[in-house]
């Protein structure tokens, strides 16, 4: 049977012509060629550093650390040092305003002076109504945003966004939101987060932050605070997600500091850089008989050794040889 030029000619004349009408809207889809795509993002500037490599200029961000480990005082830290050139909204769920200033005060009474454009938020219970509460509070943050004219918002902490954040689809609704308000008005978002207690011997991974695995995907950056089993005065600090830049504060080049108070200022004071696993705990033989049974467990359900990796921050020969035992 021979081929028909003509006809293929007609299929492909129509193939060229379907092309060059393609949509450039479908429905909530925009459709661009990658070569379209590329350009016009190259005439926007590339997104600066709001705090080392972090956290970026229009990224919604996480930070997470167990409790009392201090990542209030890390958070308000990245916002004095922002603030020094931007406008930045600190929403604060956490402390109430005398709180707030105790912790800012020196020992000789004096209050620490943040830069001008830092503004710190609070919930006025007075003015709280029957409305659902999570759509207020998100309606609210998105009106503050608008009314103030601040890019930069710090949330702390992710429960008072979302009740429900265990639960896969009231965390997915809450991220997309998010990420609506961030695309909306070009914000840039941090939103701390709390972890469950984790043992000392274990490194710090993504399936420490407390809430549904969902939330995690749908973040741009993450990183999270650590206590070093070295030195209980001691936090690292340790890059969990990049998106933009490079991981320059993963498990072998982690953050060291300690908290102290400089005058009327607490804050975060970097001592150097370390691998995680010096700051890490020696696993007894107990430890290690209940991290087999983990591996165990979820090789039989099925997990491959790299989602048991990823799942508890052992390396893929560890697993391996965890598995055979």
């Amino acid at each position: 049977m021979g081929f028909n030029i003509k006809s293929i000619g007609n299929e492909l004349a129509k193939a060229d012509q379907l092309k060059d009408n393609i949509p450039t809207q479908v429905g909530m889809f925009t459709i661009k060629t990658a070569n379209q795509t590329i350009k016009e993002a190259s005439l926007r500037p590339d997104p600066d550093a709001l705090w080392m490599s972090l956290w970026y200029e229009g990224e919604v961000c996480c930070l997470f650390a167990d409790s009392n480990l201090g990542k209030s005082i890390y958070a308000v830290q990245i916002a004095a040092s922002i603030a020094s050139s931007k406008k930045v909204l600190y929403f604060d769920f956490e402390l109430s305003d005398k709180q707030f200033q105790l912790r800012y005060t020196g020992g000789d009474g004096t209050l620490n002076q943040f830069p001008k454009d830092l503004y710190r938020v609070e919930i006025n219970r007075d003015a709280l109504g029957s409305d659902n509460f999570e759509d207020t509070i998100i309606r609210n943050i998105e009106d503050a945003a608008v009314m103030t004219g601040a890019k930069v918002m710090i949330i702390d902490n992710l429960t008072y966004l979302c009740l429900a954040s265990e639960k896969g689809d009231a965390a997915a609704l809450l991220m997309m939101r998010l990420m609506n308000l961030k695309k909306k008005y070009d914000l840039s978002i941090l939103v701390l987060a709390h972890t469950p207690k984790r043992p000392l011997t274990n490194p710090i991974t993504q399936n420490d932050l407390a809430g549904s695995k969902k939330l995690y995907n749908f973040f741009d950056s993450v990183f999270a605070i650590g206590k070093s089993a070295v030195d209980n005065r001691l936090r690292y600090i340790k890059q969990v997600k990049c998106r933009y830049g490079s991981f320059m504060y993963d498990a072998d080049n982690v953050i060291i500091c300690e908290i102290i108070k400089e005058g009327s200022f607490t804050q975060f004071a970097q001592t150097g850089f370390a691998t995680e696993k010096e700051h890490l705990k020696e696993p007894s033989d107990s430890d290690r008989a209940d991290m087999i049974a983990t591996v165990k467990r979820l090789h039989a359900e099925g997990k491959t050794q790299r989602q048991i990796k990823e799942e508890t921050g052992l390396s893929l020969g560890s697993v391996n040889n965890y598995i055979k035992k």
